[in-house]
């Protein structure tokens, strides 16, 4: 069974933010207008929202401690309700597979694909076939992402970006080919979004000690270039239309709003495990659905002018 809490939230006073302008709402405009806690879970790690069905996909480590590189067999994906009710605690792996620590999901017509420590996953939606594939040297799979034919994945602890093509590689008749991207640039590299043009964003997450920012890589580079100040262990990322970037960050462990033309805007505080969220958009607003990976909860926060 799973708890639904709700509580209205007061958002501070935004300073030093730049008029964008426009007829339509900008992430400048948004605020926090309420927010609501799903538990029932064990450990959530990634949220990926799928358009067609209008549902949520949640990595979850499953029950104990958390241990995000053991490989337990304890991993599965959740199907969950917008309104944050579980349809099925089990969704993923379906036919007997098994699946350790999966973390950052990408959802993309009828497949998503999972990443799980040195391996990254793709399933059918609807008959729930799968194909792991593993990734030689990558020793902590974190975020994928799906550009065109090709599938970018994270590796923050050894400090590189792969990338997979075909994207799609569940009924590939040929061995998928696994490229680096670039390793050793310093930017630990953990959730990644697709921005106009071919470039990909990427957040860095190394330590409290030695903070990372929001990089971008462009078409046919590799070297990433550092397009914010250093900020913190920076997890989740998602870009708006418009450009501003929302993202996660463990050592606030708080959502924030970011871009060039203003300082950082908290949104949410107090997640002890700022995790990979995803986006619903509503007309209302966008709804924020932020996975806490300590305690096992989700917090769907409601941005509104």
């Amino acid at each position: 069974m799973i708890g639904i809490s709700s509580r209205g939230l007061v958002l501070a006073a935004c300073v030093a933010v730049v008029a964008l302008g426009g007829p339509r709402a900008r992430a400048a405009d948004w605020k926090v207008v309420s927010e609501r806690t799903a538990t029932g879970f064990g450990h959530t790690e990634s949220v990926a929202y799928d358009p067609k069905a209008k549902v949520l996909y949640v990595s979850d480590f499953g029950p104990g401690e958390l241990k995000p590189a053991e490989k337990d067999g304890k991993g599965h994906i959740v199907k969950v309700a917008l309104d944050g009710h579980i349809i099925d605690a089990a969704f993923l792996p379906a036919h007997g597979e098994v699946m350790n620590k999966p973390k950052g999901i990408w959802v993309r017509g009828d497949r998503l694909w999972v990443t799980d420590i040195d391996a990254v996953w793709v399933f059918d939606l609807k008959t729930r076939a799968s194909r792991r594939l593993e990734l030689p040297g990558v020793v902590f799979a974190n975020d994928p992402a799906v550009m065109g034919n090709a599938l970018y994945v994270s590796d923050n602890r050894s400090d590189q970006l792969v990338r997979v093509s075909p994207a799609d590689f569940l009924d590939a008749k040929t061995t998928p080919r696994i490229e680096v991207v670039f390793k050793g640039k310093g930017v630990y590299p953990n959730g990644l979004y697709p921005a106009p043009g071919g470039t990909l964003l990427m957040v860095g997450f190394k330590g409290k000690d030695e903070p990372r920012g929001i990089y971008e890589l462009a078409p046919g580079a590799k070297e990433p270039k550092e397009i914010s100040d250093d900020i913190g262990m920076l997890d989740g990322l998602w870009r708006a239309p418009d450009g501003d970037i929302l993202a996660t960050d463990w050592v606030t462990n708080s959502l924030f709003r970011w871009n060039p033309g203003m300082l950082r805007q908290k949104l949410v505080g107090g997640v002890s495990g700022p995790a990979d969220f995803c986006v619903v958009p509503e007309k209302a607003g966008p709804l924020v659905v932020l996975p806490d990976l300590v305690k096992g909860e989700l917090r769907f926060v409601q941005l509104g002018k």
